[in-house]
């Protein structure tokens, strides 16, 4: 607990904006298996990678032994558009549960986008731009990826063509408009543009489509163009590390109060907003200092973490992108189109694999969609912000454990990621509001099929 006293939002000045990323893998105990050729089943070198991502951006994905790599300036200059973000004390919320706990959370969601996405998506642009491309392609989910990108590429006057997954594409057009706004091109997915969707849509001709399948289609698209490369908003080493200012600022501002979180926890797709938030934190327990509980929070939907198996698999449906050693349910799992849909992934971060497999991320706790929105509508209600259901998850554990914190009169300090506003999401306020929303939490036959997928490395 501090003993200063600590407004409601705590704002870095311009001047302690990070000047460098951190490279969680440099202090990682035992690093993360090697991405491999998902030919060859060998490491993947640089120099396979550069087809299909920017130079610089390959090397950051391979990079193991530089803990600080420094944000490129023009980088720096953009962030400073929105950045540095707050660091909220949840006062109103600590009312509302009667808690002795003290809550925060650091909130992302105030640039156009919407989301914390844009921390990387200005970064991958601009490596881009400096190697001369003329676009690239991507996937995005629930469209906060998505817009990011666009607003990143229409910055720095790059095409851009975004494989949206079709159950998204269909409960968000705001979403695609606004990228559109921006000039991106929008194709929902599975689509017929590719061989990857056309031989999906022939198979399942009703598909809702997943992140797994858009990212084979962007992959397609990008390997084949003239001039253009593929970028991914989650998962990957190189967004993890973009996305660690969220915990270094997170950090620099509690340390302002001397406050130390106790907890911290975030919603977990494919990983990268709590690898970020955590990132400075997760530091200090691999140094063996004092050091947070971790708490990963995923949708029963698409439980990886919590019901997934350790091993090698494909980044995409398609099969044609690297193997990565994570927590799966294999390529070919296809969630349900859940309103979450920044969480529909069928892997998880190799980083926040391998950290939660040698017992250095804690906990991961699957939690019901139906629960995650009365969590944000408490949550909007007294704290005056609507999050994205994405967010919502980290929301609903937090006041979880605040509520723990009542029970047992413990003082903890409780630090949990906001990723974005869900102004986009109503149609899902909505359906929940009317009581329409259920849970579809896949059974163990349908785990099994996709376990039973996965390749033989």
């Amino acid at each position: 607990m501090s003993k200063k006293e600590i407004p409601y939002k705590i704002y870095l000045t311009e001047n302690e904006l990070p000047k460098e990323w951190y490279n969680v893998r440099a202090d990682m105990r035992t690093d993360h298996r090697p991405l491999l050729n998902p030919v060859t089943h060998k490491p993947v070198t640089l120099s396979e990678l550069e087809p299909v991502f920017c130079t610089e951006l390959a090397k950051q994905e391979l990079n193991d032994t530089d803990a600080f790599i420094e944000i490129p300036k023009e980088v720096r200059d953009f962030y400073k558009m929105y950045r540095p973000s707050p660091l909220v004390r949840a006062y109103c919320l600590e009312k509302y549960l009667d808690t002795p706990a003290e809550i925060y959370y650091k909130f992302e969601g105030n640039n156009t986008s919407g989301s914390h996405k844009l921390n990387s998506a200005i970064a991958q642009a601009y490596y881009a731009k400096e190697q001369g491309l003329k676009g690239v392609t991507t996937e995005t989910g629930a469209g906060q990826w998505g817009t990011a990108l666009s607003m990143a590429c229409g910055y720095f006057g790059l095409d851009l063509t975004v494989y949206m997954v079709r159950c998204s594409y269909e409960q968000k057009p705001q979403r695609r408009t606004l990228m559109q706004v921006y000039g991106a091109k929008v194709i929902p997915s599975p689509s017929d543009t590719t061989e990857v969707g056309r031989k999906m849509l022939a198979e399942f001709p009703d598909s809702s489509g997943s992140l797994g399948t858009a990212i084979s289609e962007a992959v397609e698209v990008a390997v084949k163009g003239n001039g253009t490369r593929y970028v991914l908003g989650s998962v990957l080493n190189q967004v993890v590390l973009h996305q660690s200012v969220i915990g270094l600022e997170s950090k620099t501002a509690m340390e302002k109060y001397d406050v130390y979180p106790d907890m911290v926890i975030g919603c977990a797709g494919g990983g990268s907003n709590l690898g970020g938030l955590m990132a400075p934190f997760m530091r200090d327990k691999l140094q063996g200092k004092e050091s947070p509980y971790f708490i990963a929070v995923e949708p029963m939907s698409c439980p990886s973490l919590t019901r997934g198996k350790f091993a090698y698999d494909y980044c995409d449906t398609g099969k044609v992108t690297p193997l990565a050693k994570m927590y799966t349910l294999g390529s070919s799992f296809m969630p349900a189109p859940t309103h979450a849909g920044g969480l529909r992934y069928h892997g998880m971060s190799p980083i926040l694999s391998q950290l939660y497999h040698d017992g250095y991320l804690d906990e991961a706790r699957a939690v019901s969609q139906v629960d995650v929105f009365k969590a944000a509508v408490e949550f909007a209600r007294v704290e005056g912000i609507l999050p994205a259901p994405e967010s919502s998850h980290a929301i609903k554990v937090a006041m979880d454990e605040a509520r723990k914190c009542k029970e047992t009169g413990e003082k903890k300090v409780i630090l949990f990621g906001l990723t974005g506003t869900g102004y986009f999401d109503l149609i899902s306020y909505e359906r929940y509001l009317k009581g329409e929303l259920k849970d579809a939490v896949p059974t163990d036959e349908a785990l099994a099929k996709g376990e039973n997928a996965l390749p033989e490395v």
